[in-house]
């Protein structure tokens, strides 16, 4: 199965909000238990990786993930989305079988 991938949007607007960062500043993205489904995503900006996070680079953006997260996360794709509704990291995930209507947690 393929490692997580970042969208060219999603790698434009990690660029943008890691900007005022520390260099090597990036996005991380965990799977926590909780949510309505199960699981549920925590994406903030980190200053750094961990010694043991899997770092996905795409256009200059930077991505980590733990190791305990990543098993959760494998073949998934990063997007930026601007929507209607709102703008936001969304998690293409082809490992949740299910999700709850804001798309926030999901099952496996």
């Amino acid at each position: 199965m393929a490692d997580v991938s970042l969208s060219p949007a999603a790698a434009e607007r990690i660029k943008a909000v890691t900007a005022a960062e520390p260099a090597g500043a990036g996005l991380r993205v965990a799977v926590d238990g909780g949510g309505c489904s199960g699981f549920q995503y925590d994406i903030n900006v980190a200053p750094a990786p961990n010694a043991d996070d899997l770092i996905v680079e795409r256009d200059g953006a930077r991505l980590f993930i733990d190791p305990v997260s990543l098993p959760f996360l494998l073949g998934a794709e990063v997007d930026w989305v601007d929507e209607l509704i709102g703008a936001s990291f969304k998690v293409k995930n082809p490992n949740a079988r299910s999700s709850c209507g804001c798309g926030v947690s999901f099952s496996i």
